[in-house]
């Protein structure tokens, strides 16, 4: 059996982030093969500039397609996220922690129904503060959209890069969106 190639398996099939803990479990390799093979793994698809990575979030390792590429996974992955529970995601994300009540005077009464749908997502957490929930994204957040950290400054540097290379829907002005 090829090490690395069953390490680049696991990640491949895994749709979640792994531990190296995790891999040497499943396949059976030794803690020390596993890291191994994660770091030849990334060094080969960095040097090929293939349009897949092996991303290194926190101790976690995940399999998945570079940022730039993103734009063409629309062109033939069908959408899990309507156009307005992204724009509800992007404002939780880049105002977080935000409180659901102050998202529903900015976003309107489909906020609720964004909110639980992101929440049941695994993309939103919410705590109970008062009569309302503090809302704030989560590591499935970060790592579905390839940011590489959850801290709150990379998240906004990060909306903040794709808000400037963003094209407006039809229809629909530049700076259409309001902010909290």
């Amino acid at each position: 059996m090829d090490e690395k190639a069953a390490v680049e398996a696991a990640l491949f099939s895994s749709p979640e982030s792994l531990k190296v803990r995790e891999i040497s479990e499943r396949t059976g390799l030794d803690e020390a093969i596993v890291r191994h093979a994660l770091k030849d793994l990334r060094s080969e698809y960095d040097e090929r500039g293939s349009a897949i990575m092996i991303a290194k979030i926190g101790g976690d390792y995940r399999m998945m397609l570079r940022p730039e590429y993103a734009d063409y996974t629309g062109r033939f992955a069908k959408a899990e996220m309507t156009g307005g529970m992204m724009r509800t995601l992007s404002t939780i994300a880049y105002n977080q922690p935000v409180l659901q009540s102050e998202l529903f005077r900015t976003r309107g009464v489909r906020t609720y129904d964004d909110v639980h749908a992101l929440i049941e997502m695994g993309f939103v957490s919410g705590k109970k503060t008062g009569q309302t929930l503090e809302l704030t994204t989560t590591h499935k957040f970060s790592e579905y959209f390839g940011i590489g950290s959850t801290r709150i400054a990379d998240i906004r540097k990060w909306i903040e890069k794709g808000a400037k290379n963003a094209k407006p829907e039809e229809g629909e002005p530049p700076g259409d969106e309001r902010s909290i």
